[in-house]
C-alpha cells in the first residue's frame, strides 16, 4: 500500500507551488530536495503516520462496535438486554458523550501533543473495555459505555486534525481512505475474531461474550503503549520521535503545507478564533454530510451481525463471519475513488457516487426474497456507507484554512458523525425484523439528503471561484488570494 501511494504521489509535486507572497527563504526549503528525495520523505510519513493511527483507529472501531458481536454470543440473554430497548439504549449513550467531548478534546491535543493525548486515552479505554467482561447487569454496561465515549472522543477529530497537517490538499483523500480502511478491517475481522474469542465460554468461570471484552481490552491497552512510542508529534512542533525525520526533512514537510494552504504554522490559542470557525455555514454542511453518512455505517456495524442473524437466517457462526467481505470490498473501493479523486481534484462527485451506491443497494435489503440479493445489497450499502467517510473528511480538509478553524471543523465533523451514530443505533429495531423496512427508509433518506446537500454545495463553490478569478472574492479569511474551492 505504501508502494502504492508513493506511485499515486509521482504526479502531484508539481501542484506545490510558492506563490509570490512566500518567502526567498520558502522557496529555497523547496528545492532543496530532488523529486525522487521528496517521495521517500512522503512514502516514510506515510508509513509511519498513517499506518500507526490507522492500526490505532482499527483497534478503537473494534472496541466501539463489538458490541453487536458480543449481544448475539449471549450477552442479549445475560444481560436481559431485550427487553423495552435496552440494547439501543446501551449503544447510543456512548454518543452522549462521544459527542459533547469532540471540541475540548481536540484544543487539549494541542497542548499535550498527539503522542501524549492519544496513547493515553487509547490505554484508559482498553482498561474500560476490560471491565465491561465484568458487568452483572445491563445499568453497569451502560455506565462504561458512557465512560468510553468520553474516553474515545478525543481520537478520531485528533487523527483527522493530525492527518490534515502533515499533507497538502490533494495528497488527503488517499491517505484518509487508507487511514479508515485500515480502520475498516477492524469491522471486517471483529466478527471472526469474536467468534473466536467465544470459543473460551466457561473458561475461568466466564461466558463467552465476557471473553470479547476482555481480550480485545487487553489487546487494546498493549496497542497504547506501543504506538506512545510510534506516535509522531504535528509538523510545526519541531519535535520527530525516534529521528522519524531530519530537521531539514521536517522543514521542507512545512514549507510545503504553507505553499499549498499556508497554515502549516499553529496559531496562539485563541478561543475567538476557534468558536468563529462554526460561522462558517458550509462547514455544517460538511459536518452534516459526514453525521448522515455515519447513521447507516454505525446502523451497519452495530446491527449487520443480527440483521444476518435474524433477518436472513444465518447461524451465529456464519453471521459473526459474513461481516467480513463486505467490509473487505468497501476497502478496495475507497481506496480506488480516494486515487480518482486526488487525481482530479474531485470531492463532491465521489461523494454523490458513494450515496447512489448505498440508495440501490438499501432496497435489495429489504425488499428482495432471496437472501443472495440481499447480501449484495449489504455489499453496495458497506462500499457506500463506509467509502463517504473519508470522502467526508477530504471534502472538508480540501475546503478550509487556518490551523484553529481546521481543529475545530475536525471536532464538528466528527461531533455530527456520533449525532448520527445516534440515529443509526436507533433505526434498526428488533420488531421489524426480517425487512428492517423504518431503518431502510430512515438510511435512505440521509443518502438523499447527502446528494442534495453536495449539490447546493458544488453551487456555492463554482460561483465563489469564479468571483475569484474576477477578483470579486478572496476565499477563506483574505489571506491567501490563490485558495479555490474543490468541487
Amino acid at each position: 500500500m505504501a508502494h502504492t501511494l508513493e506511485k499515486a504521489d509521482a504526479t502531484q509535486y508539481e501542484d506545490v507551488a510558492v506563490t509570490k507572497s512566500d518567502s526567498s527563504s520558502q522557496d529555497d526549503i523547496l528545492n532543496e530536495f530532488s523529486p525522487e528525495e521528496i517521495k521517500r520523505i512522503i512514502r516514510k510519513i506515510d508509513m509511519r503516520l498513517v499506518s500507526v493511527v490507522g492500526i490505532l483507529y482499527c483497534i478503537s472501531l473494534m472496541d466501539r462496535t463489538n458490541l453487536a458481536a458480543a449481544n448475539i454470543a449471549g450477552m442479549n440473554v445475560e444481560l436481559d438486554l431485550n427487553t423495552k430497548m435496552r440494547y439501543s439504549i446501551v449503544t447510543l449513550v456512548f454518543f452522549t458523550t462521544y459527542v459533547v467531548f469532540q471540541f475540548p478534546s481536540t484544543i487539549v491535543i494541542r497542548y499535550l501533543g498527539p503522542r501524549n493525548h492519544l496513547a493515553a486515552i487509547t490505554l484508559m479505554w482498553g482498561a474500560v473495555m476490560i471491565g465491561m467482561g465484568f458487568v452483572q447487569d445491563w445499568q453497569q454496561l451502560a455506565a462504561l459505555r458512557i465512560i468510553l465515549g468520553i474516553l474515545e472522543a478525543g481520537f478520531f477529530p485528533g487523527c483527522v486534525y493530525l492527518l490534515s497537517t502533515w499533507y497538502v490538499r490533494y495528497d488527503m483523500h488517499k491517505r484518509y481512505s487508507v487511514f479508515y480502511f485500515i480502520g475498516s478491517l477492524a469491522s471486517a475481522l471483529a466478527g471472526i475474531l469474536a467468534y473466536g474469542l467465544m470459543q473460551l465460554d466457561g473458561t475461568a468461570g466466564l461466558t463467552g461474550w465476557r471473553w470479547i471484552f476482555i481480550l480485545e481490552g487487553v489487546i487494546t491497552c498493549v496497542f497504547a503503549i506501543v504506538g506512545y512510542f510510534l506516535i509522531v508529534n504535528f509538523p510545526d512542533s519541531g519535535k520527530v520521535n525516534w529521528k522519524f525525520l531530519s530537521a531539514k526533512e521536517l522543514r521542507y514537510i512545512v514549507a510545503r503545507v504553507n505553499a499549498d494552504r499556508g497554515d502549516a504554522n499553529a496559531e496562539p490559542w485563541n478561543l475567538k478564533k476557534f468558536l468563529e470557525g462554526g460561522l462558517d455555514l458550509k462547514v455544517h454542511g460538511f459536518a452534516m454530510i459526514f453525521g448522515l453518512t455515519t447513521t447507516v455505517s454505525y446502523a451497519l456495524a452495530y446491527f449487520l451481525p443480527v440483521i444476518l442473524r435474524g433477518g436472513m437466517g444465518f447461524s451465529v457462526a456464519k453471521a459473526q463471519c459474513l461481516v467480513a467481505p463486505p467490509y473487505g470490498a468497501a476497502g478496495i473501493v475507497m481506496w480506488l475513488t480516494g486515487a480518482f479523486g486526488d487525481k482530479y481534484h474531485l470531492r463532491g462527485p465521489v461523494i454523490a457516487f458513494n450515496s447512489i451506491l448505498a440508495i440501490i443497494g438499501l432496497p435489495l435489503i429489504g425488499w428482495t426474497e432471496s437472501v443472495g440479493v440481499r447480501y449484495f445489497g449489504v455489499f453496495l450499502v458497506c462500499i457506500g456507507a463506509n467509502g463517504n467517510i473519508p470522502a467526508a473528511m477530504a471534502y472538508q480538509a480540501n475546503n478550509i484554512r487556518g490551523h484553529w478553524k481546521r481543529a475545530f471543523c475536525s471536532a464538528l465533523l466528527v461531533g455530527w458523525g456520533g449525532l448520527g451514530g445516534i440515529i443509526g443505533s436507533l433505526v434498526f429495531r428488533e420488531q421489524d425484523t426480517p425487512q428492517y423496512h423504518p431503518g431502510l427508509w430512515a438510511c435512505i433518506a440521509s443518502q438523499l439528503l447527502i446528494l442534495l446537500m453536495v449539490g447546493a454545495l458544488s453551487v456555492k463553490f463554482v460561483g465563489d471561484n469564479r468571483k475569484a478569478d474576477r477578483g470579486e472574492l478572496v476565499i477563506e479569511d483574505g489571506e491567501r488570494e490563490g485558495f479555490r474551492y474543490t468541487l
